[in-house]
This record gives structure tokens, C-alpha cells and sequence, in this order.
């Protein structure tokens, strides 16, 4: 990340960012919870949840995008935030043509915008420290996709099978949201 660091600068980014991160974390526990209680039971909600995943990361992703300060380099997350979008409508396509399909794209969602996280993971921890659990959590992203690809045409595979990814991130937005806070004492 290329910025040229102010005094506070560093404080208020980590701020923001920590912030973001505990609102991710919110929104995927709620969505696990919501997965887990209804979209086996009610697939017109299930369908809802599927898309509503990758358009809340292309929201978070503006949200990651306004926390940096205006000389950062954003190219990663605005090409995570193209990504997220082209997913949502792609996975509103396939879920027209079958829940494998819908897994596959989003399993090609999860790859690409896991490489970005650790990207920023990699970028963010020279001026941020503490970024380990947002690389692990790209790495495990990129894995996850992966095995969504690959099991997507298995018996019995639906919206279910993603709720352990998110419940992943939601553990791994919490941990970089309280890893800042040292950043934040250290720059206070």
C-alpha cells in the first residue's frame, strides 16, 4: 500500500478499518445464523441469502475503500468490489439454472477476491502489523473455493455447505479487528 503517512494517519485508517472489520463479522454471523435456521426450509430466502453474500462484499469493499486514506493504492479492493458485483449477478444467473452452478460461481468468487485479501493482508502488515489472520483468511478463501468448485455436484450441496466459509471469515475479521487495536495504542 503506498501512502504517505500524516501524523494520525495510521490511527485513523486502523480505526476505520477496525471498525469495517467488526461490522463484517456482524453481517456473517447474522448470515450464518439466518443460513443455518431458514435455508433449508424456505428456499425463496435461501435464494435471497445466496445472492445477498457477495453484493454485501462489494459493499464492504467501498467501505474498505472510503477507511484509506486518498493516497493508497485501492486498485485491489476496487477490483474486489468489480468482482463481488459481476458475482452477485452471476450468482443470480446460475440460481436460475441450479444450485451447482450458483456453488461454482461463487466457489470462482471466493478464489479471486481470497488472492485480493492476501494481497492487502501482505500490504496492510508493513504499516498496520497484525495482518496474519486476514492473509490465512485469503489463503483459506482461495482453498474454500476450491472445494466449493469441486463438490458442487455432489448430492445434498445448497447454501448450507457456505455457511462454514462465512462463519471462517467472520473469526478472521474479528481477530484483524482486534489485532488493530494495538496498531491503534502504538500510534495514540
Amino acid at each position: 500500500m503506498t501512502t504517505t503517512n500524516q501524523p494520525g494517519q495510521t490511527m485513523q485508517t486502523a480505526r476505520s478499518l477496525q471498525r469495517l472489520y467488526f461490522i463484517r463479522a456482524g453481517f456473517s454471523i447474522l448470515w450464518v445464523v439466518l443460513v443455518s435456521a431458514l435455508a433449508k426450509t424456505n428456499t425463496g430466502i435461501a435464494t435471497v441469502l445466496f445472492i445477498i453474500y457477495p453484493a454485501w462484499d462489494a459493499l464492504a469493499t467501498y467501505f474498505d475503500i472510503q477507511a484509506n486514506p486518498p493516497a493508497a493504492n485501492k486498485t485491489p479492493q476496487y477490483v474486489n468490489a468489480l468482482i463481488s458485483i459481476a458475482t452477485t449477478a452471476g450468482v443470480t444467473l446460475a440460481l436460475q439454472k441450479g444450485i451447482p452452478e450458483a456453488l461454482i460461481v461463487f466457489g470462482v468468487w471466493a478464489i479471486l477476491t481470497g488472492l485480493i485479501q492476501l494481497i492487502l493482508g501482505l500490504r496492510r502488515r508493513k504499516q498496520f502489523g497484525g495482518q496474519w489472520p486476514m492473509m490465512i483468511s485469503g489463503a483459506q478463501s482461495m482453498l474454500a473455493g476450491g472445494a466449493f468448485i469441486a463438490m458442487a455436484h455432489q448430492p445434498n450441496q445448497g447454501i448450507t455447505t457456505l455457511a462454514g466459509y462465512a462463519a471462517f471469515g467472520a473469526f478472521y475479521f474479528l481477530l484483524t479487528a482486534f489485532r488493530l487495536s494495538k496498531t491503534i495504542k502504538a500510534e495514540a
